[in-house]
């Protein structure tokens, strides 16, 4: 359970969701939702109600003169929903 969140996503689209009860976290990936779910569950003692998961692509770059390219990693992203009045502690930054 400890591999499958990397890490919270804080940024403004974000912290605009925390105020709906959805949090954004990094998570591993070969993470499926329902090993998303137990383990937010576990971490942080909350209710979760619904898990989205979105796999952003690596970009290729070029890299010097002679177009050789890059492959940056991909990533994948985890949007959980809780129940209504519980919240995640780490997202509290103020909102």
């Amino acid at each position: 359970m400890r591999n499958v969140i990397l890490s919270p996503i804080i940024t403004e689209r974000s912290m605009a969701l925390v105020k709906q009860g959805k949090f954004s976290f990094a998570v591993s990936s070969h993470a499926d939702k329902e090993a998303i779910k137990q383990a937010v569950n576990s971490t942080f003692n909350v209710d979760v109600v619904s898990v989205l998961t979105s796999i952003q692509k690596g970009k290729t770059k070029r890299v010097g003169k002679r177009r050789a390219e890059k492959k940056l990693t991909s990533a994948k992203k985890a949007v959980v929903t809780v129940k209504e009045g519980q919240k995640i502690d780490i997202f509290d930054l103020g909102v």
